[in-house]
């Protein structure tokens, strides 16, 4: 079955009833058929039929051998890093989710596993990072929030050379443009609130492992620490994912041509998105990005850093809001709102500048986007 086809129909098959939507099953225990004597499942922490199902759904779209539905992004990528110990080393990009930099610098540290960040488009000088205790390579599909577009071919064969577990957080690429399991990496980790839920109504995360070793090494850490998804969210992600592929081309299809109108502005200094040729991963997001360049774009406008401030908060559409992938559209100033966990000087060398702005392109109609945009860079210039 074509991809489209498998995000309605596997995890969704009819149950006795004929039910043509699973049934959301609230309850936290289930009977046993004798002591020591255990059913499929015992305990909804362990295991629940609703969770099965949409686990059955993600596994199938990344093409890994099975998944596990947490209750955030953040749940889902502590989970992957407790695969490391105490003395082990993790080698991130800089591109990547504040969040996550700070799980990294506050708690991973904090256990005693090293962090090393390095900018994954410089050739091959990541590899001077490594050393003999480093144990994973953590990369980002599409970066966040500079829309760096990693060479993961190349940097996952690298890894595995040196028996490196490889994550990959596919969150703004979605398995709908990216599959990094089916180019060799190890653990897929998507904060699926995003796009993959859709509605900005439900908080979730997932990892999708490729090998059934490592799935099980990471469904025993899940058990053990218990950040699952609930019941009533797996539902609201089942059903986020029946429409994935609609939406996610649709929005690509929409977030091309605001980016071409933003590169044309007048009041706009520079924009970050891969469908432009202006962006230096252009050709590589051609290659490993399947029919679209994703729903995200990133943009200095002329002026000052209370120009920004005064862009942010002068659209009427775009809702000025953290998160992304929703049908509605946001924008945000990453400097202060998703990325502000940053070190100051970290986000400098990161490119995270006071003046971006990073959007969120949802189904509104395109050229409504562009028209809101258009009136907010014109209003930041004559209220300054």
């Amino acid at each position: 079955m074509k991809f489209r086809t498998r995000a309605i129909h596997v995890g969704s098959e009819p149950d006795s009833t004929g039910a043509v939507v699973k049934p959301v099953y609230l309850a936290s225990t289930f009977r046993q058929p004798g002591a020591g004597d255990w059913g499929e499942f015992d305990y909804s922490r362990s295991g629940n039929p609703t969770r099965s199902a949409v686990e059955r759904t993600l596994a199938s779209l990344d093409g890994g051998c099975g998944a596990l539905a947490f209750a955030s992004g953040m749940a889902a990528t502590h989970c992957a890093t407790m695969l490391l110990s105490a003395g082990d080393h993790l080698i991130a990009g800089q591109d990547i989710y504040g969040g996550s930099y700070r799980l990294f610098h506050r708690i991973c540290q904090a256990a005693g596993i090293e962090i090393t960040l390095v900018d994954f488009n410089q050739a091959d000088t990541w590899l001077d990072a490594c050393t003999a205790k480093t144990k994973m390579l953590w990369l980002e599909g599409i970066g966040n929030p500079r829309l760096t577009v990693p060479d993961l071919p190349r940097l996952i064969q690298q890894a595995h050379e040196r028996d490196l577990l490889v994550g990959v957080d596919n969150t703004f690429a979605t398995p709908v443009l990216l599959r990094p399991l089916e180019l060799g990496a190890d653990i897929v980790m998507h904060s699926a609130t995003k796009y993959l839920a859709g509605h900005s109504d439900c908080l979730a995360g997932a990892l999708v492992a490729r090998e059934q070793d490592v799935l099980d090494r990471l469904y025993f850490i899940q058990n053990a620490t218990g950040a699952v998804l609930s019941p009533f969210d797996c539902f609201l992600l089942g059903r986020g994912l029946k429409t994935l592929d609609l939406r996610i081309r649709e929005q690509c299809r929409t977030a091309q041509k605001v980016a071409e109108f933003l590169e044309s502005h007048a009041l706009v200094r520079s924009v970050i998105y891969p469908g432009l040729v202006s962006h230096p991963d252009h050709q590589r997001a051609k290659q490993l990005l399947d029919g679209g360049f994703g729903g995200m774009i990133t943009f200095e406008a002329r002026g000052d850093f209370a120009t920004t401030k005064r862009i942010v908060a002068g659209t009427r559409l775009f809702h000025l809001a953290v998160s992304l992938g929703a049908v509605e559209s946001l924008i945000e100033q990453p400097a202060s709102m998703s990325h502000a966990s940053y070190a100051p000087e970290a986000r400098l060398k990161a490119g995270i500048t006071d003046s971006l702005i990073r959007l969120s392109i949802g189904l509104e109609d395109a050229d409504d986007l562009i028209q809101d945009l258009d009136q907010a860079l014109h209003r930041s210039v004559s209220e300054s």
